[in-house]
C-alpha cells in the first residue's frame, strides 16, 4: 500500500456545516454560585466541523475541493465560510435569512472538555431550489462525491443529489445518519460507525453475526461496498463478492474520537478520487482514523503525518521479501534515522557459527540485512552437490531468526550490485576475509561515506564440515 498522488484528486462534498469554537483557559478555584469549576478563558479558536471539517481534510491532502451546504445569516456563518476559503475550500454556502449557523462550543481547561453548548436550527424546512442546482453544476468537475449527513436537514435531497451521481458516473460515498438508510440507496459506500449499523441492521454477537447483517443491508439498499467503522476493534469492509476484511486499529492513545468519522470518510475519498482501490483506500482511513482520535477536537491529518504513519506500519514489516519490497522499507527505516547493517552468503546449513555471526552483525545497528545467493549462484561457486537446501527454505530459516530483519535473495556470483543499490552504513563479512578490498561492494560502501568490517571467523563450524560429517556417518 502506498499514498497515491492525491493533486489528482477531485472532490465534491455535500451535507451539513458546523462551525467549532473552542473556549481555552485555566481552572484554579470552584465557583461560589455552584459546584462547578471557574473557567479564566485566555484564548478562543475556531474550526470547521460536519462537512466542512470532512471538505477540510479532503483539502488538507492537497486534493481540489468543492462544498455545497446551508448556514445561517450571522457572525458565525460569515467565519465558517472564512475558514473555507483560507482552507482552499471552493464553497458555494448558501446563507439562510431567520436561520442561525450549527455552532458547538466547547469549553476546555488542561487539554480535558468540561462542557459542550450547541446552537443551532435545523435545515429540513429550507425550499431552496438553490442547493440541487448547485450540486448538479460541481458535479462535473468531481471524481468522487461525499455526503455528509449529520441530520440536520442539508441532505433533505439526498436521493435525487445519489442519482444525479449515479448517472454522471461517480463513486457516491455517505457517512448517514438516522434509523432511515434506505434514503440512500443506490450509493456507492456507506460507512456507518457499529451504533448506526446495528440500530438498521440488528444488532450483532460476533463478527460473522455482523458480517451475514451486513451483507443483507449491502444487497438491500444496492450498495457496492458497506464500511462500518467500529472503534477500538477497527473496522469491517464489506464487498460485492468478496471476502470480509477486518481491519484492526492503529490508535496507540485515544484521546477525543470528536470527528473521526468525518477522518474516514475524507481519507476514503480523496484516496479513491486519486486512483486508489477500494482496499487500499479503507487500508489509508483507518491509518488517519488511529492518528486523528489521539488530537484534541476536530482535526484533520496532514499529508505528511499519514505518510508517517504508512510507513511505520511498513518499517514493522519483516522476514523474506525481494528487492522491490526492501527498497520503500528502507526508505521508511532511513526516514527513522536506523543504522542499516548488510551482509551476505550462502547460509545453506545454519548452524551456531551462522547464528553468533549473525547476532553480532545485528548489534552494529538498527536492521540487518541477509543477502543470500540464489541456488544456481550456490551451484557455480560450491559446484553441482550444493545447496543441500534450496533457496526458499534457506530464507525462511535466516527469517525466522530474532536478530534479521529482511532476507533478500540474489542471482549473481556476488552482490557487488545490489549492495550498490541499497548503501547500507555497515556491510560485514566473517573472518575468513582478510583485506576490505576483497569483499564484494566495498568499494560502494566506502564511497558512500559507509563502513566495511570483518567480524571474528568462527573456525569450528563449516557447512563443509557438517555436510562432510553426515557422509562419513
Amino acid at each position: 500500500m502506498q499514498l497515491p498522488n492525491f493533486g489528482l484528486a477531485r472532490v465534491l462534498v455535500a451535507g451539513d456545516l458546523m462551525l467549532d469554537r473552542y473556549w481555552h483557559g485555566g481552572t484554579s478555584r470552584i465557583s461560589p454560585e455552584a459546584p462547578v469549576p471557574v473557567v479564566l478563558v485566555n484564548s478562543v479558536e475556531e474550526r470547521l466541523g460536519g462537512a466542512g471539517n470532512v471538505a477540510h481534510n479532503i483539502a488538507t491532502f492537497g486534493a481540489q475541493t468543492s462544498l455545497i451546504g446551508y448556514c445561517g445569516c450571522d457572525e458565525a456563518g460569515q467565519n465558517l465560510i472564512l475558514l473555507l476559503q483560507t482552507a482552499g475550500i471552493d464553497c458555494v454556502v448558501e446563507q439562510i435569512s431567520g436561520l442561525q449557523t450549527i455552532t458547538k462550543l466547547r469549553v476546555l481547561s488542561r487539554h480535558q472538555q468540561l462542557i459542550r453548548l450547541d446552537f443551532e436550527d435545523h435545515f429540513h424546512e429550507v425550499a431552496s431550489p438553490h442547493l440541487l442546482a448547485n450540486f448538479a453544476e460541481k458535479l462535473h468537475e468531481a471524481d468522487v462525491v461525499v455526503l455528509s449527513d449529520y441530520g440536520k436537514g442539508t441532505l433533505s435531497s439526498v436521493q435525487d443529489m445519489i442519482g444525479l451521481a449515479r448517472e454522471a458516473g461517480k463513486t457516491v460515498l455517505v457517512d448517514p445518519k438516522g434509523t432511515d438508510f434506505d434514503r440512500y440507496r443506490g450509493a456507492t459506500v456507506l460507512t456507518p460507525n457499529r451504533s448506526e449499523f446495528e440500530a438498521v441492521a440488528g444488532s450483532a454477537r460476533n463478527d460473522e453475526e455482523l458480517v451475514e447483517n451486513g451483507f443483507a443491508l449491502l444487497e438491500r439498499l444496492e450498495l457496492k461496498a458497506l464500511l462500518i467503522t467500529r472503534g477500538e476493534h477497527g473496522m469491517t469492509l464489506l464487498q460485492r463478492g468478496e471476502s470480509p476484511r477486518h481491519l484492526p486499529a492503529h490508535a496507540k492513545e485515544v484521546y477525543d474520537v470528536t470527528g473521526a468519522g468525518d477522518t474516514v470518510i475524507s481519507t476514503l475519498a480523496a484516496a479513491l478520487a486519486a486512483g486508489a482501490s477500494l482496499e487500499d483506500a479503507t487500508g489509508l482511513a483507518n491509518l488517519a482514523a488511529g492518528f486523528v482520535v489521539g488530537k484534541l477536537g476536530t482535526a484533520s491529518v496532514t499529508l505528511e503525518e499519514l505518510d508517517d504513519a504508512l510507513h511505520g506500519q511498513r518499517a514493522h514489516h519483516r522476514g523474506a521479501i525481494g528487492l522491490d519490497e526492501l527498497l520503500p522499507l528502507l526508505c521508511a527505516a532511513r526516514r527513522k534515522g536506523e543504522k542499516i547493517v548488510v551482509t551476505n552468503g550462502c547460509f545453506d546449513i545454519l548452524h551456531p557459527g551462522h547464528i553468533q555471526y549473525l547476532q553480532q552483525a545485528r548489534a552494529l545497528g538498527d536492521r540487518l540485512i541477509v543477502l543470500v545467493n540464489s541456488d544456481a549462484s550456490v551451484r557455480r561457486l560450491k559446484g553441482s552437490d550444493r545447496p543441500v537446501n534450496p533457496l526458499e527454505h534457506r530464507m525462511t530459516m535466516l527469517a525466522a531468526l530474532e536478530c534479521v530483519d529482511w532476507v533478500v535473495p540474489f542471482e549473481d556470483d556476488t552482490p557487488r550490485d545490489l549492495i550498490g543499490r541499497l548503501l547500507p552504513d555497515i556491510l560485514v563479512k566473517g573472518g575468513d576475509y582478510k583485506n576490505i578490498s576483497d569483499i564484494a561492494g566495498h568499494d560502494h560502501v566506502l564511497a558512500n561515506g559507509g563502513e566495511v568490517r570483518i567480524l571474528d571467523f568462527l573456525g569450528d563450524y563449516s557447512t563443509t564440515r557438517i555436510i562432510q560429517a553426515i557422509r562419513n556417518t
